[in-house]
């Protein structure tokens, strides 16, 4: 069986390469501009999503039965969207098992509490091509499995964790907002799960998100905690107070889809509790 992950040069998809690599699958990845120094033992392709034939004869040229797709770039609906509708469009056409990887920032947070059976309302751009893509890939490829993820944290390395550490030194300017609430969840932990839904004959949509939800302001206490940073520096503020757009409190329920998977998601507070070896 051969994995071929889409946006593979990213902080979830370098984790999905590792870990299909380990499981001993034949995996192949894909990289927008920059081909990674760590390469796992995996076959790379460059790749740009907007380019239906280039999607497509990737492909065919791996030999790809699964697909798991990360690619995602906020500000073009071309890449979020278009780009994942071709993706979808291209493993249906080749009979690919298909896993698409979906964000909370498809729910407005109006109800704040969201199962895997709630429709998107999205209030930023954004979300709205998250949603546009979901919409997308379940009518092309209605076996496929969506998969609603919220903040990716590990190793370090995420976009929140290196925040929080230039926060803490005094180097960014900015604010940790205290009323903005997701359900963190360990790149590990979700990277696991998808490529044990992927690996599954599970479809529909799915919530692989951490059973805490926490403020930013509280997430950036516990990875500067971890980190043997000091978290009195943090500053904090009210995302209320600003024009900032998006919902202030999405919280995934994945109850449901934890009891489907054998992979543990673990939530904020244990997997940001101790240190862990590298």
């Amino acid at each position: 069986m051969t994995v071929l992950i889409i946006g593979g040069s990213g902080f979830l998809g370098t984790e999905l390469v590792r870990q299909a690599r380990e499981a001993g699958h034949e995996t192949a990845a894909t990289f927008a501009t920059t081909r990674p120094g760590k390469t796992w033992g995996a076959t790379w392709h460059p790749l740009d999503v907007r380019d239906h034939v280039r999607v497509a004869g990737v492909m065919r040229e791996v030999g790809a039965s699964v697909v798991v797709n990360t690619s995602s770039t906020r500000s073009d609906w071309a890449v979020t969207a278009d780009g994942a509708v071709r993706v979808a469009l291209a493993a249906a056409e080749q009979g690919c098992r298909l896993v698409h990887v979906s964000s909370d920032a498809v729910f407005s947070g109006s109800r704040v509490h969201y199962d895997e059976t709630c429709l998107p309302d999205p209030v930023t751009p954004y979300g709205a091509a998250k949603a546009a893509a979901e919409t997308g890939v379940r009518l092309l490829a209605p076996s496929a499995v969506v998969a609603r993820t919220s903040l990716i944290i590990g190793y370090g390395r995420s976009v929140h964790e290196r925040a929080v550490t230039a926060l803490a030194a005094g180097t960014r300017d900015g604010v940790l907002f205290t009323d903005d609430i997701r359900c963190p969840v360990d790149v590990e932990d979700l990277a696991a799960a998808l490529l044990e839904l992927a690996l599954s004959e599970a479809a529909g949509v799915f919530h692989v998100a951490g059973p805490d939800a926490l403020s930013r302001y509280d997430l950036g206490v516990l990875i500067a905690e971890r980190a043997g940073l000091d978290a009195a520096r943090l500053p904090t503020g009210l995302r209320a107070d600003t024009v900032l757009p998006g919902p202030l409190d999405v919280r995934l329920d994945g109850r449901t889809t934890q009891r489907r998977l054998r992979t543990r998601i673990r939530g904020a507070h244990e997997f940001l509790g101790r240190p862990r070896q590298l």
